[in-house]
């Protein structure tokens, strides 16, 4: 039904849900065009006779791709499931799924309710074979567009990493110059406590023991005041993850490193869901490069400084045991 056909009158006493979606939140910023052409199918949808009209922008900022929540696209299931929805309007079938399950459930319950799919192009009805079978190409062209998209920027970011030209974002301490590169942060005295740190630890051994001394000598530490972006910060009393995140980081020895962490996917409620920042031993990384930038410390430093955390930590295996408890008599001795 890609031509235009009047909606039976029994649908048009239902109401027409126009889904607005953008992906990013830099989108949602700037990309303002695409949203006015979304905003703009309300239009449409009166002028096929709709008097009510919804519309669900809860999931402005959201990827359709299937692994983060959407509240919105939630909603717009239940009220179909209530038989309360006449035609469902997007611009495109991206702007509902990037997943096959979330489109062709979709697809499915409009077909339950006799309900229609409308974008700029036309009208569907989920019920003909004909319909359906558009729909369902619409569906798999933007998961495989996605998918295409995703590989090509990862694969460039790889390789633009394995030049160590791809700008991460830096630990305190550095910075990325416009021209220069990657260079010492400005301020002296982020360099100073930064130093401070590799030094007491040299002395005392101990992650802690440079934590209580830092902490008696009144000396604090950045944190980011902007929500992580790290543009601006400010000076707080320093705390143990402070401490351990400047030891652990092989930055600080002048090695550029990429693929550090990993993401993993679970299946929650029959959707996938993944969850970032697991950390991979250190022989994992995708990219290792030495001598990438000048460092706070060298690596024999740094890898004395690791063989001594992992002798200070009591959880694991190798490490020291000292007492730590128990009903033995002077244990540990």
């Amino acid at each position: 039904m890609t031509g235009v056909e009047l909606i039976p009158p029994q649908l048009l006493k239902r109401k027409a849900i126009v889904y607005v979606r953008q992906s990013t939140q830099s989108q949602v910023m700037t990309n303002l065009e695409s949203q006015r052409r979304q905003y703009d199918l309300v239009d449409i949808a009166r002028q096929q006779g709709f008097m009510d009209v919804e519309v669900i922008d809860d999931d402005l900022g959201r990827s359709a791709s299937g692994t983060v929540a959407r509240p919105g696209f939630d909603r717009l299931v239940a009220w179909l499931c209530a038989g309360k929805v006449g035609a469902v309007l997007c611009q495109d079938a991206s702007r509902l799924a990037r997943n096959g399950r979330d489109w062709h459930h979709l697809l499915e319950l409009c077909g339950l309710v006799e309900a229609r799919v409308i974008d700029h192009d036309g009208i569907y009805n989920p019920c003909q074979p004909n319909d359906r079978l558009l729909l369902g190409m619409k569906g798999s062209i933007s998961e495989f567009e996605l998918g295409v998209l995703r590989t090509r920027m990862l694969d460039a970011a790889r390789a633009k990493a394995r030049r160590g030209e791809l700008r991460l974002s830096v630990p305190f301490g550095y910075i990325w110059h416009r021209e220069a590169g990657l260079g010492f942060d400005p301020d002296l005295r982020l360099q100073e406590v930064i130093r401070l740190i590799f030094t007491r630890f040299g002395e005392l051994g101990s992650g802690r023991q440079v934590l209580l001394s830092i902490t008696a000598d009144h000396i604090h530490f950045p944190r980011p005041s902007d929500e992580g972006r790290m543009t601006n910060f400010k000076w707080l009393p320093i705390r143990y993850r402070n401490v351990i995140s400047v030891l652990k980081n092989p930055f600080y020895a002048g090695v550029y490193v990429y693929g550090k962490s990993e993401k993993r996917t679970s299946i929650v409620e029959g959707r996938a869901r993944r969850s970032y920042g697991h950390s991979k031993s250190a022989g994992t990384w995708d990219v290792f490069i030495k001598d990438h930038h000048e460092g706070y410390i060298n690596w024999d430093e740094y890898e004395r400084n690791q063989k001594q955390l992992a002798l200070n930590n009591y959880g694991r295996a190798d490490g020291v045991k000292s007492g730590r408890g128990g009903r033995a008599l002077l244990s540990g001795r």
